[in-house]
């Protein structure tokens, strides 16, 4: 059983193992810091619980350590170990290949694709996508910032463009605007800040309003094209306009520069790296790339650790693949 009286002696011997695992900066490094099963194992349990464990089932539970890294939880007469109600849980596949995957997306500017994933794992396709599907749900954490100060928003659409498309595969009466064969996408950034990326189902001004509200302050100054949808803002917030349209992109302080930069990251992966991907799935590439962008100050350990921090989501592949 785990007492009060051992707690922090535990958690002085884990810090001074965690500082040990994060000194990695490379995959090689990665390799060397977790060569075996057992180290990341230990390595989940200082992040998870920190000699503290506690039961997933009830934390109030007193918990007694039983053999091959396991514990029982006495008020519900359930076992558990670190994986259970984790992105792990359930999963054949090896904590390290896991700890390679995690690394390689969150360092990778913009991704890596399932197929070269499973060559470079020696999974199958099918594996490697629904482990990269289960890390994307993990960096929802990253996409619900409260903005403040100097907020650039703007509004993009993902997908192909109709004059690119093989004649059989034109969508009619799918320019400008038109939703029929692209998904609307809303960004806001604030200037040397974090930036959050969302999925609308329209560009009304309605949807945009709404939007911006649930995530900017109203002490916020907001910068936007001249695009009728943001109209509806002005009552709510100080709001300046650039006028694309007239070639004007900088007006005083007033430039959504920060936001077009962030859409062209994210652009260029989803064309490079990932070639297609499915408004059902859209949102959770968008917190990809939010993820990687907002962590962008930190070292590759750093990034690596804080997605383990909040591994606690689990997708179950059923639910990626219902219709």
């Amino acid at each position: 059983m785990f007492d009060t009286a051992n707690r922090y002696t535990e958690g002085m011997r884990n810090d001074k193992l965690l500082k040990t695992f994060n000194k990695f900066t490379s995959l090689y490094d990665l390799h060397k810091a977790f060569p075996t099963e057992k180290s990341c194992i230990k390595f989940l349990e200082i992040i998870r619980w920190n000699g503290n464990i506690i039961s997933p089932f009830d934390k109030n539970s007193k918990v007694y350590k039983c053999k091959n890294n396991r514990y029982y939880c006495k008020n519900t007469n359930k076992y558990f170990n670190v994986r259970t109600k984790t992105l792990f849980e359930s999963s054949n596949i090896e904590l390290r290949k896991w700890f390679m995957t995690i690394y390689l997306i969150t360092s990778h500017k913009k991704g890596i694709s399932s197929l070269q994933l499973s060559k470079d794992l020696h999974v199958t396709q099918k594996t490697a996508w629904f482990m990269l599907q289960r890390i994307r749900k993990c960096f929802e954490v990253e996409n619900n910032n409260i903005l403040n100060n100097h907020v650039e928003v703007d509004e993009t659409y993902i997908g192909g463009k109709n004059k690119n498309r093989h004649k059989n595969k034109k969508v009619e009466s799918s320019q400008g605007r038109s939703t029929k064969d692209k998904t609307p996408v809303l960004g806001m950034i604030e200037r040397n800040g974090k930036v959050n990326a969302k999925v609308i189902e329209n560009v009304k001004s309605d949807t945009l309003t709404k939007e911006i509200i649930k995530c900017v302050r109203d002490s916020a100054n907001l910068y936007t094209d001249e695009f009728l949808g943001y109209n509806g803002i002005s009552q709510f917030y100080i709001h300046a306009i650039v006028r694309h349209k007239l070639s004007q992109y900088v007006d005083g302080n007033a430039f959504t520069n920060n936001i077009e930069g962030f859409w062209s990251i994210v652009k260029r992966g989803l064309l490079g790296i990932y070639h297609f991907t499915s408004k059902k799935h859209l949102q959770k590439y968008l917190d990809e790339f939010v993820f990687r962008f907002n962590t962008r100050e930190y070292t590759e350990s750093d990034r690596f650790t804080k997605l383990l921090t909040n591994m606690t989501v689990r997708t179950r592949y059923r639910d990626l693949i219902v219709a």
